[in-house]
């Protein structure tokens, strides 16, 4: 009785050419896939760049302009929370400091403009405690070294109770089990 050769194929193609035609027909998708991943920037300043000085309270302390984009489908809203894991000293950080917390922003809202005040901010728009005590945007002010400034941008399946005077702490509370993606840009700061 002859041998039959058979050759591992995939619906009668050769091995190296099934790999290259299955390659040729996912690449495209996972680079869709990599495109659409959600995405927080500044015009002000690019990821791990210095913030200028315009935006920190050697400055203006105004808040900078910040852009997102590619929010994921299903978000109900928006949270961005600011804040410096290396206070006082980043070579002996003790805590993170809250610069700044909004919540409920509108999932079709694409960012903040310079300079944003609370009647700036899209309706329905909630406004945490930052760690001066107040709502709004506090600009970096470290005492010793060179910080760093994550702005945090979260995408959530719901859309938060009303909470008055909350802090980061009660805000990422009301957030758990309910983030449907996160990203970071981060900015650097020295006082001079």
């Amino acid at each position: 009785m002859p041998v039959v050769r058979r050759e591992n194929c995939l619906l009668g193609i050769p091995p190296i050419k099934a790999i290259l035609l299955s390659a040729a027909i996912l690449l495209p998708a996972l680079i869709h896939l990599e495109a659409m991943a959600m995405d927080i920037r500044s015009p002000a300043f690019d990821h791990q760049k210095e913030i200028p000085t315009r935006y920190t309270c050697q400055g203006e302390d105004l808040s900078p302009p910040l852009e997102w984009a590619e929010i994921p489908e299903g978000t109900r809203s928006l949270v961005l929370i600011i804040d410096d894991p290396d206070a006082p000293d980043p070579n002996a950080p003790r805590m993170t400091w809250v610069h700044w917390v909004l919540f409920n922003l509108p999932p079709d809202s694409r960012g903040l403009k310079e300079g944003v005040t609370s009647e700036d901010l899209p309706v329905g728009t909630g406004e945490g405690l930052n760690d001066w005590k107040r709502t709004g945007y506090g600009g970096p002010c470290p005492p010793i070294g060179r910080h760093r400034y994550f702005h945090k941008l979260y995408a959530l399946d719901k859309v938060l109770e009303t909470m008055d005077r909350s802090t980061k702490a009660d805000v990422e509370r009301a957030m758990q089990g309910h983030i449907l993606e996160k990203v970071e840009l981060i900015g650097t700061f020295q006082k001079r």
